[in-house]
């Protein structure tokens, strides 16, 4: 799909669908709407209004023959809803509904202009940019009898006549597509079964990554850094780990900052293996490491004067005849140890020696984002992801990028105490302690292995990164969380 915006009038253009927008209890017409409706002899105000009793309620829509009043052969009316309680997240929600929509009547070509606004027009372009190309996502790559004659939206056009605001539409489009299109990039790698997205598949990727420095780690490597933790979730699978770090490198960086993602390619639980029904979608257990790969993909696109490190310690949890076992002590990359006191917790392990490489890169902030804990899921269901960490200033700024870019994110407790059901009687902790605050209780271990004087937040989207049937502007499967904050929030540096 092509997104553009044109400098021009709505009702003049020759398309398959005009969308034009309603606000909830709109009892005179103006603007983009009024002008439609006169070109139309009043249709949207005497039958779709009065005799219809179209409201205008949020993502309410409306289909009209246009009779060749006006060029476009449509007209899509989609409800606003309350005009105060409108804001970019719900506009970039109802493009995507609005794609959905005009999917369903095979138009190839729509143009688009919701009126007036409360917000600035490249805000605008950027949502609009985004919930289109959204809304107009599917995976569809194994299925045998694809539709040839799928219906495709070849050109989503945002009309605006006036100049000052065409020229911020512009601006906002160009980075909203780039945002889309790394969201699309993680979404595939979740999505991908795990015979297709292995370590090795995982660091191909990273290695093709243009503009970026990329170096992976093989085994004998991997043990040569004492990375004790990670090497023990690998045993039990015939796929090799790998540790992938890549580098984006400006000529004057402010900042530099390390985002570390989760990278088990597949999650059985190991010799503490999952029900059947609980490994289905285990898959999606490398999101983090999705995410932090579609970053890595895009951040050259943007030009930010940050240093950013992707590190990813990749590879497979299985049951395998070598596989680590619980009473198993291990020795992190830190010298800290660990008694595994269960192998489903897996993540933890591969993060706390990913934590400890990213704290020897002399950056200022390492941010984390996994698949970590069933507790944060059941805490917070799919509507939300978890985050903690260290510094608070890092965190309040995390939650405020991500709920501008449609990433909620709630902050749970790090109190000390937490670490109490994780003393162990033989090591310095184990990797699991009491059933209650397992979130929290994660958290606690992570933090153990960075060091106190860098900024660190750790972010748990195992309820968020695959969804099990469509939310908002989502369909089912995986959302490619934390591409939008974490790029956003380097862009804001």
């Amino acid at each position: 799909m092509e997104i553009k915006v044109l400098n021009a009038e709505l009702k003049e253009q020759d398309c398959d669908v005009l969308v034009v927008g309603l606000w909830e209890k709109t009892e005179n017409l103006s603007g983009v709407i009024a002008s439609v409706d006169e070109a139309l002899g009043e249709l949207i105000t005497n039958f779709v209004i009065k005799k219809d009793k179209f409201r205008g309620k949020y993502k309410e829509t409306y289909l009209l023959q246009t009779y060749e009043k006006v060029p476009a052969n449509k007209i899509l009316i989609v409800g606003l809803g309350e005009k105060e309680k409108f804001t970019p997240n719900k506009l970039r929600e109802l493009c995507a509904k609005i794609v959905k929509k005009v999917l369903s009547i095979k138009a190839k070509k729509i143009c688009i202009d919701l009126g007036k606004l409360e917000f600035d027009p490249s805000i605008s372009g950027q949502v609009v940019a985004e919930g289109a190309l959204i809304g107009e996502y599917s995976f569809d790559k194994y299925k045998t009898d694809k539709d040839d004659d799928k219906a495709k939206v070849e050109e989503f056009v945002l009309v605006e006549k006036d100049s000052e605001k065409y020229n911020k539409l512009k601006v906002g489009i160009e980075k909203g597509v780039k945002i889309a299109n790394a969201m699309t990039f993680a979404r595939n790698l979740a999505n991908e079964p795990a015979q297709w997205a292995t370590p090795t598949r995982l660091a191909e990727i990273a290695k093709k990554i243009d503009g970026v420095k990329t170096k992976i780690y093989e085994k004998d490597e991997i043990e040569k850094m004492e990375m004790g933790a990670f090497l023990a979730v690998s045993k039990g699978s015939c796929e090799f780990p790998k540790f992938i770090h890549m580098k984006y490198i400006p000529q004057n960086p402010k900042k530099k900052i390390a985002i570390v993602g989760k990278g088990i390619t597949f999650d059985s639980g190991g010799l503490d293996i999952k029900p059947a029904s609980s490994m289905l979608t285990m898959k999606d257990d490398m999101s983090g490491a999705a995410c932090v790969l579609a970053v890595m993909e895009y951040i050259k696109s943007f030009n930010p004067q940050v240093e950013v490190h992707g590190i990813i310690a990749a590879c497979e949890n299985m049951p395998g005849c070598a596989a680590y076992k619980p009473g198993d002590i291990l020795t992190a990359k830190n010298k800290k140890t660990i008694e595994v006191d269960n192998t489903d917790a897996e993540g933890r392990l591969t993060l706390a020696d990913a934590l400890c490489y990213a704290c020897e890169l002399g950056v200022d902030e390492v941010i984390d984002i996994a698949t970590l804990t069933g507790a944060c899921m059941v805490a917070l269901g799919s509507q939300a992801a978890g985050i903690m960490g260290n510094n608070q200033e890092l965190i309040d700024k995390l939650i405020k990028i991500g709920d501008e870019n449609g990433e909620r994110y709630w902050q749970l407790p790090m109190y000390e105490e937490y670490f109490e059901g994780l003393k162990s009687d033989v090591a310095d902790m184990k990797n699991t302690g009491a059933r209650g605050g397992g979130a929290s209780a994660a958290g606690i271990f992570l933090q153990k292995f960075v060091k106190d004087e860098i900024k660190w937040a750790h972010l748990d989207v195992a309820g968020v990164a695959f969804l099990e049937k469509p939310q908002k502007e989502l369909i089912k499967g995986a959302t490619g969380v934390g591409v939008r904050t974490l790029l956003n929030y380097i862009m804001a540096q």
